[in-house]
Formats: structure tokens, sequence, C-alpha cells
């Protein structure tokens, strides 16, 4: 590993804020409670004035239980602006199902748990509305000993989700897609309300998305998988994340998708790191959309499972991609550069300014990211759990694998239940954060 870090040494340290170029993303349309003006640490990209629960009723989630009263599905099930806090710590096995976010106007605040925090097992969450805030939750849904068809997704939105964010999660061992940004192609008559009715306004940030599940319970067959950003869904920002052990989608953007994929570490891909196509069997009858991306100040690091050659950005299938790249390091298991771009290159279409930009964002610059990265992605990093742990490490030491079954990695956690009363006084209720 030391000739690695002699060769982030000699990258740029400057951090890569491109000029502001905003290709159209949907206009907020939902009306929306007065909130505090407090820009939180979360608040970042297209998504940063998502209001989740600020203002709204404090509900506490007393029980471990899948359902039933004090649940945390009672909670996501409730209307109004709320934020939702823990008086309980531990595992909420989720028995097979999905928890649903249907109701606007929530924040998620998974730090507020007592030690060791919350772990979803056996199911992952579903958001189909606007302004939501998840935070530090671990979501690992397994193969859970289900026959093939068993297809969970960690975190996923669908058709008319927007203003979401996801930041300080765990999302690993899924069957489908760890975390998910997705919906309807062509809902409407236009390009514009296809964006506008599909997901819009997504951040994901400081994430851990590791180790999709490779050879499990998919229809499919081989489906490790990170992050699938769906054709048309616009004003994405992936930032800070760790992309650990994911066969592809590190992560995949379809066509027509636009956004921003910055400062994130990739480790171990085992056949596509960032990949971009439009598939044209899925849009027959429908002119391609051009797709949009700024690829600034991420990581590559092949690992044991990486095939020779592969790029940091993939391209196939058919349509354009305008694609502007700045401060990228890609490196193989030596420590050698390899190409930014591959596959059908005709595809993508370098520019010397980004297509698309957040306002006010600047992304974190190449040199000295894994350092940083590892102390803080992931829920509760402060006291990460073994999973999480054993993950980082794994990346750093250059150990990562992709796997077919959580049994290969010991299993779903096995910790004790805690409780302690939530203290409003002690938190800052605007940004969830300890006084």
């Amino acid at each position: 590993m030391r000739l690695l870090w002699l060769v982030f040494a000699a990258c740029s340290c400057r951090p890569a804020e491109p000029a502001a170029v905003t290709a159209p993303v949907p206009a907020p349309s939902a009306a929306a409670p007065a909130i505090p003006a407090t820009r939180c640490e979360w608040a970042r990209g297209w998504a940063q004035e998502t209001r989740g629960g600020r203002g709204g009723q404090v509900l506490r989630v007393s029980t471990l239980s899948a359902t039933g009263p004090g649940s945390l599905a009672e909670a996501l099930a409730a209307s109004g602006p709320r934020v939702i806090v823990f008086e309980v710590g531990g595992v909420i096995d989720l028995e097979l199902a999905t928890l649903k976010v249907r109701e606007p106007f929530v924040t998620v605040a998974g730090q507020t748990a007592p030690s060791p925090g919350i772990t979803l097992v056996r199911g992952g969450i579903s958001v189909s509305t606007h302004d939501v805030v998840l935070q530090h939750l671990r979501v690992r849904p397994g193969a859970a000993g289900q026959p093939i068809g068993w297809e969970p997704d960690g975190i996923s939105s669908s058709s008319g989700t927007h203003d979401f964010v996801v930041d300080h999660c765990s999302l690993t061992w899924a069957v489908d897609e760890n975390l998910s940004a997705s919906g309807s192609r062509f809902k409407g008559a236009t390009p514009d309300e296809w964006r506008e009715n599909t997901s819009h306004r997504v951040t994901f940030s400081h994430n851990i998305v590791a180790e999709g599940l490779a050879h499990a319970t998919h229809e499919k067959g081989e489906h490790s998988k990170g992050s699938l950003i769906h054709d048309n869904v616009t004003g994405v920002l992936v930032f800070g994340n760790l992309y650990a052990s994911n066969t592809e989608r590190n992560p995949f953007f379809k066509g027509g998708a636009r956004g921003v994929v910055a400062s994130n570490w990739v480790v171990n891909p085992g056949k596509y790191a960032m990949k971009y196509t439009l598939v044209a069997d899925e849009w027959q009858g429908h002119p391609p959309e051009m797709g949009q991306m700024a690829v600034v100040g991420n990581v590559l690091h092949y690992g044991k499972d990486t095939p020779a050659g592969m790029p940091l950005l993939f391209s196939s299938g058919i349509g354009s991609c305008d694609v502007f790249l700045k401060d990228n390091v890609a490196l193989d298991r030596a420590g050698a550069a390899v190409p930014l771009l591959g596959g059908a290159l005709e595809n993508l279409r370098q520019v010397a300014s980004a297509p698309v930009w957040p306002p006010g964002f600047v992304a974190e610059p190449a040199r000295g990211l894994v350092e940083r990265l590892a102390t803080v992605v992931g829920a509760r990093h402060w006291e990460r759990d073994t999973v999480d742990a054993r993950i980082v490490q794994q990346a750093r030491d250059g150990s990562s694998a992709i796997i077919d079954s959580e049994q290969a990695v010991g299993g779903y956690p096995q910790v004790a239940a805690t409780s302690a009363p939530f203290v409003e006084s002690e938190w800052e209720l605007g940004c969830m954060t300890r006084r």
C-alpha cells in the first residue's frame, strides 16, 4: 500500500469547484411548513433545501419490534412533519418486509439511539414521497435463507420522490441494490415531465455502500450492485461515500440521468466501477435523452476481484452523456494508473466544464481522500459495529472481497437490546446534532 500513498501525494490538493452550470432540475412544488433558517452539515447538492421533519413533532421509537405501537414502522406511517428519534438500540428484524415511507416531511435520526445504534435486517426502506432525511441507520437485508425471487434493496426511492437525503448510513448485503434513486422512466408527455415524475433532487452522502450479494437469490443470477441512478433521474449528488466490493454500479447512471459523483472511494469493484448506459430496448418509441455527469475528486482502488484494465467510468449501449472529469485517481493493485474512461467511448463526450453542478457545492480533493473518508463514512462512525469496522479496514488493507451471502462474513449482527430516554434539550432539533 506504500506506493498508493506516494501516488496520492502527487495529485492536486486543490478543491474541485467547477463553474456552476445547471441543467434543468424540477423546481420545488410542494407546500412546506415554516422551518428555521439553519444550514445543516448534510445540506448539500440540489437537495440542500430538504426540510425533513424540522419544526414538526418528535416521535420516539420505543421498541425494536418490526411493527406496532412505538415502532419505527408506526412513526414512518404517521402524517405531518416529524422527527423520529430512538429510545432503544439494537437490531430491528423487519421479517422480510420493506418499510414504506409515503408521508412527507420526516427526519429519521439514528444518531439519537443509545449504543449500539439501530440496525435493520431482513428487509429495507422504500421512499415514495418528498422532504425525507435518513441518517445513521444500518440496513442489512441479506439473503435471509430465502429462495430465488427474494430481491430486497437496502434503501431506494421511487416515482415522485424528491428532496431526499441519505447521509451517514451503512447499506450492505442487498440482493437488488444497496442504495438507489429510481422511478418510472416516461411518466408524462415530455422529458421535463419525465424528470418531474421520477426521483429528483437527491443526495447520497458519507455512506458505506458495500458487499451487495453476488450469487444469492436474485432471479437474474449474479446481482452484486451498489447504487442505481435510474433513467431520467435528475439533480443527484453522490458525495463522499465508500463503495466496497460491489460487482458494479458504484454508481450506475442510466439513460438521461444527470448529476455529480464527487469525492467517493471505490474499492474492489468486480466488473465495473462507475457506469453510464442508455439501454436501447428500454427506450423504444422515445428519443434518447442526453446524460450529464460531473465526476470529480474520486479515488478507485482495484482489489482482488477487479479485472485488469477496468476504467473508472465505463459506457455501453447507446445514447450520449456529457462527462466532466477532474482530479480523479484510478489505481491498480500495484499502484499504477488505469484509464479513467472505457467501453463505448463514442457515448462519452468529454466537456471542459461541469454540465451540472449544485449551487454552493465544493468537492473534496482526491489527495488525502482515503484517510478522510475512512474516519467519517457510515452510520455512527464514532462507534462502528463489527461489520462496518471490518469493511473499512479491508478497504484500507486491500483484502476486500465480493460475497454471495451474509453468512460468508459472520451473518447478521447479534447485539443486546438497550434503552435510554431521549432528552430533547440535549439536541439541536433542526439538524439533529448534539448541543
